[in-house]
């Protein structure tokens, strides 16, 4: 047997042989029905760690339970408070859903209805520029009108828009 099995051996057997007592001491500690597992933890972090001398090994298997057991509990919480907030998430989406799909085509109705109220070449001006990319001197050679005509009937669409989503936002 190496040393370095045999010093990880010699833990493990401080471990057995102490068993009775980290259980006590990690149940004191609210580990609860977690004892066993975090004592497999331990087991498990001793048998995988490179070993080198411990002076007073049960001190040191008393202190690496308890380094577990708080590793445990912070996971647990944080695993707990993820878990919590993906649930409030889910459900302030499925909920509202419907009401917002509503929201949004009644809106882009209003949006529609008041670029047409603007002149169907502001309206035809605006989709082009802003829903197809089309360059504003490629619209107003297409249409027959100067670029200035193109630039203000964008700004005619931006400001109408804008008095629209301040409506919105008040409501």
């Amino acid at each position: 047997m190496t040393e370095t099995s045999s010093l990880t051996s010699g833990l493990q057997r401080v471990l057995e042989n102490e068993r009775p007592r980290l259980l006590r001491f990690l149940a004191a500690r609210g580990a609860g029905d977690d004892a066993e597992d975090v004592l497999h933890d331990l087991w498990q972090k001793l048998s995988g760690a490179e070993a080198r001398p411990v002076a007073d090994p049960v001190s040191y298997l008393f202190r690496a339970a308890e380094n577990v057991l708080r590793d445990r509990q912070r996971a647990s919480v944080s695993r707990d408070r993820r878990q919590h907030e993906w649930q409030d998430l889910a459900a302030s989406e499925a909920e509202p859903q419907g009401d917002r799909v509503l929201i949004a085509r009644e809106r882009l109705r209003e949006a529609e209805a008041t670029l047409l109220a603007l002149g169907p070449r502001v309206d035809q001006v605006f989709r082009r520029y802003r829903l197809e990319g089309i360059g504003q001197a490629a619209i107003a050679r297409e249409l027959g009108v100067s670029l200035s005509s193109v630039e203000k009937d964008l700004q005619k669409a931006y400001r109408a828009l804008a008095l629209l989503r301040d409506r919105f936002d008040a409501e």
